[in-house]
Formats: structure tokens, C-alpha cells, sequence
């Protein structure tokens, strides 16, 4: 398995001979509602759209996840899988093939690669996006990725895990409290999980941000202490800290499916 991480929320998944692009924002900037002097963010470097693209996967229809002049450089025969909210983004771009996927609900691709949807970030009082376990149908690795950290506790099921990309420490609003979780919440995923390795999306990259929300929020905790305490819970698990736009390779070991890995 190789990971790609393009900042943000932005992520190259190889496994499976699969190639999955996804939550993309490679282009322009990342702008809420039209309002950059709410929010604005800028990639500092300039970011090569992946080729060779099996699918496109997307968690949620915000724009930080389906990023509308992002999906507008990319190739419209390219199959997109989403939330049902991410889905309509697609389907208004023009994308020819698109499966909504509502939670429970699974995509194979060429038979190699399983993308089943989960429970995952609350976005609006009746609207929940997705979360995803993808699993490599051969040797049957096994990826996570909730980027709020959300994490459904229909997990449980999906046990173990091989690898989970999701925040290990809190990002805060005054008056809101957490609306990115990592600390405690990230602890019981993996505890859930059993993975072999994290990695976080809630950390520094490459991307300039500006305007009044970028001023409001505030970290709490730091990857450091995580580990720390990771290392209490599941000694054998690895934080691994991507750098912006180079190829992982995770190193996984293969462990029968009724076995916890232990150090």
C-alpha cells in the first residue's frame, strides 16, 4: 500500500492496483461560501493532478472535500464514489459514472478493491457524510479514513484495520468547542481497529490560511503527546507523519484476521 498526502484533507491511495484520488482539492484556493474573507487557503506550491486515476472517492460534499474547480480539471469519464451530498457535486460537474453511496452500501472496483461507507462527520442537523473502510479483496488489507473524526461505532466490525488515516488531536472554535476530533476519540478508534499504522490528517503542510475563522481556531494537544499515549494503548501501532507530495510505502504485516498484532 502507498500513500500520497496532498495537504488538507487530499490523498493519493494506491492498494489493489487501484489508483483512488481522494477528497481532491489540488487547484486554486479553498474558499467557504464564496466568502474568502471568511476563509481562504492557498496551496503554496503548485500540486500535479495525479494520472492513471481508477476512481475518484469522495467523503463529503463540502468544499473542502469535493472541491469544485478541482473536480473541474479532472477527466469526466473517471468513475466518482461518494456520499449521496458529494455524489450531487459530481453529477453537476458532469462526471458520467457516479455511485452514491449511502452508509452500509459497498463499490468494488475490478473486483481487486471494496470501498464500503460508514456513519462518519456530521454536517448538518439531519445530514451525516461518509466515512470508508477500503479493503484489498486478495490479501485483505484493510484502510480506514474519517477526516473529522467521527468515527461510527459500527467500526467495530470492520476489525482489524490495517491502516487509519484520521485526526489525533482536536481542532477548536470558541462558543462551538471541537468540530476536528482526534485525543480520546482517536484512542477508541484504534483501540477498534487494531492498526498497524496512523496517520493524521490534523497536521501542518504546505498551505497558507487567512480570514476570520482561521483566526478563531485553536489546536489542543500535539502529536507528541498522542504518541505517547498510543503507545499505551497499542504499543505495536505507528504514527507515521507524511510529508506533502511524497509516496509512503506502509510496510504491513501480514497477521490471520482473528489475531491482534501485539509487540
Amino acid at each position: 500500500m502507498d500513500l500520497t498526502w496532498f495537504d488538507s484533507n487530499s490523498w493519493l491511495i494506491e492498494m489493489a492496483g487501484a489508483r483512488v484520488l481522494l477528497d481532491p482539492w489540488l487547484v486554486g484556493d479553498l474558499i467557504f461560501g464564496n466568502a474568502p474573507w471568511f476563509f481562504k487557503a492557498t496551496h503554496r506550491q503548485p500540486i500535479a493532478i495525479p494520472d492513471n486515476l481508477s476512481f475518484i472517492l469522495l467523503s463529503q460534499g463540502l468544499p473542502d472535500h469535493a472541491h469544485v474547480e478541482t473536480l473541474s480539471q479532472l477527466d469526466r469519464s473517471i468513475p466518482v464514489v461518494g456520499s449521496p451530498n458529494a455524489a450531487k457535486v459530481a453529477k453537476s460537474l458532469g462526471f458520467q459514472t457516479v455511485a452514491a453511496l449511502a452508509h452500509t452500501e459497498t463499490f468494488i472496483w475490478n473486483q481487486t478493491l471494496e470501498v464500503r461507507a460508514f456513519p462518519g462527520s456530521l454536517v448538518g442537523p439531519q445530514l451525516v457524510e461518509n466515512a470508508y473502510v477500503l479493503t484489498d479483496l486478495h490479501d485483505r488489507t484493510k484502510l480506514y479514513y474519517e477526516p473529522h473524526g467521527n468515527h461510527s461505532p459500527t467500526l467495530k466490525a470492520a476489525a482489524p484495520v490495517d491502516v487509519v488515516i484520521a485526526p489525533l488531536i482536536d481542532l477548536k472554535l470558541p462558543l462551538v468547542g471541537a468540530f476536528i476530533r482526534g485525543g480520546d476519540r482517536a484512542l477508541d478508534l484504534i483501540q477498534w481497529l487494531q492498526p498497524q499504522a496512523v496517520l493524521p490528517t490534523t497536521i501542518d503542510g504546505e498551505i497558507e490560511s487567512e480570514g476570520f475563522l482561521n483566526k478563531l481556531i485553536s489546536a489542543e494537544g500535539t502529536l507528541e503527546g498522542f504518541c505517547d499515549r498510543l503507545h499505551q494503548v497499542l504499543p505495536a501501532a505507528r504514527v507515521l507523519i507524511p510529508k506533502p507530495g511524497q509516496r509512503l510505502s506502509i510496510p504491513l504485516q501480514t497477521v490471520p484476521q482473528n489475531l491482534q498484532i501485539a509487540s
